[in-house]
């Protein structure tokens, strides 16, 4: 896979770290995000070493977010996720984005379960579309909650018998796949050709109907998504 051609990409200087086995996506990866001006201070082929060499660091150059394969040595199994949930414990500053080869939403639900802030789920061919994977690689930097569309379209199928989620209207469910897509409320009504007002209303609507209490602030736009997967 190589990704789309690049010009004048803006510096940003947000410190990364890379996590996959495959020597060839590693490089690529490494490649365009230092060619669009992010810092990558560590990169390896497995979560052990990606977590040794995290540790190695100065905390001042330590990673403000860890692009992780799902799939890594020794099981190729969930090496990715353990090491994003373990990156998570010791070092709470550091966001995870994990790729995976193939939609698996149990993976995207153990990641979000709790506070799902600087936190993502991608397909790799997201990568192939550079701008939009630099995007996402930031907005989990900055704090805030990225799934792929082909994810939060799978968690909208599985949730179909959910009350919450069958009395929202069509428009409703459109924002709620934006949100769920980390999305801010300009970037839904830019998107949807709707006043950022109308967007506020929809949100509104969208926890109301919900019953996601109004205290539990902008966590509820992916507790909106996930919450059918929690343990019955």
């Amino acid at each position: 896979m190589t990704p789309a051609a690049d010009p004048d990409p803006p510096a940003t200087g947000l410190r990364v770290a890379v996590a996959e086995d495959s020597v060839l996506l590693r490089d690529g990866l490494v490649a365009l995000l230092t060619r669009r001006g992010l810092d990558v201070v560590a990169s390896t082929g497995d979560g052990e070493s990606l977590l040794a060499a995290v540790a190695a660091l100065d905390v001042g150059r330590r990673p403000q977010v860890a692009v992780l394969d799902v799939r890594m040595p020794p099981s190729f199994t969930d090496e990715g996720l353990r090491t994003a949930l373990r990156l998570r414990d010791e070092h709470p500053g550091t966001g995870v984005l994990l790729l995976s080869q193939h939609v698996e939403t149990r993976f995207a639900a153990r990641l979000l379960r709790g506070d799902s802030r600087g936190t993502g789920y991608l397909l790799k061919d997201r990568v192939a579309d550079v701008g939009d994977f630099v995007d996402a690689v930031e907005r989990v930097g900055a704090g805030h909650s990225v799934l792929d569309p082909e994810v939060v379209a799978q968690l909208f199928g599985a949730a179909a018998t959910d009350a919450g989620l069958a009395r929202l209207s069509p428009r409703e469910r459109e924002v709620l796949e934006l949100m769920a897509q980390g999305r801010s409320n300009g970037a839904i009504a830019e998107r949807l050709v709707l006043s950022y007002g109308a967007v506020e209303k929809h949100v509104g609507a969208i926890f109301t109907k919900l019953d996601l209490p109004p205290d539990s602030g902008d966590h509820r736009r992916v507790l909106a998504v996930l919450r059918h997967l929690a343990p019955r």
